[in-house]
């Protein structure tokens, strides 16, 4: 899409990215909240990442494509997350403020910025805009991943396309 006008990223933006990432945003919360501290060692395989590796990864990489496109870089820093974040709640809160802040420069970006020709490590270079859908299938795949994780590790399953196995049965302890 070398092509693209500014007129056709900024209705990429607000009109396709934008409510989809809130959206997308609220689940990735509702997972990493999910994760039980006493439990982020867990992995289902030794080649797996553990369940707090992945909610770091997902957690920073959410934010990073997103900030790759406010900062018309990419940043590889790999300790994007401060040190002194370490559980499932504080991942989890650090997302939600990191990622508020995010989406409001987002919105504050013109077409020009928006339509800017980007490098991803060499291997994509794309407008700027178009790395938020990259960004949201990589954050769903890991997301994917992690709930997984959650049942085998004690966890109840979040609602996240529709309703969940775990969420129906408080749904009808609760009397609805």
């Amino acid at each position: 899409m070398p092509g693209m006008t500014a007129e056709q990223a900024t209705f990429l933006l607000h009109d396709i990215y934008l409510g989809t990432m809130k959206v997308e945003s609220r689940t990735t919360k509702k997972i990493l909240d999910a994760v039980p501290a006493e439990r982020c060692e867990y992995r289902p395989d030794p080649i797996s990442k553990t369940a707090i590796e992945l909610a770091r990864h997902i957690a920073a990489s959410d934010n990073r494509f997103i900030e790759m496109v406010i900062n018309g870089v990419f940043d590889t820093n790999p300790s994007m997350i401060p040190e002194n974040v370490k559980t499932p709640a504080q991942i989890a809160a650090w997302y939600e403020e990191r990622f508020g802040r995010n989406f409001e420069a987002l919105t504050k970006l013109n077409g020009d910025q928006l339509a800017k020709i980007l490098d991803f490590r060499g291997m994509i270079q794309r407008p700027a805009v178009t790395f938020l859908g990259l960004g949201l299938h990589h954050t769903i795949h890991h997301r994917g991943q992690l709930s997984s994780y959650l049942r085998a590790m004690g966890a109840k399953v979040p609602s996240i396309y529709g309703e969940s196995y775990d969420d129906a049965q408080a749904r009808k302890a609760a009397g609805g």
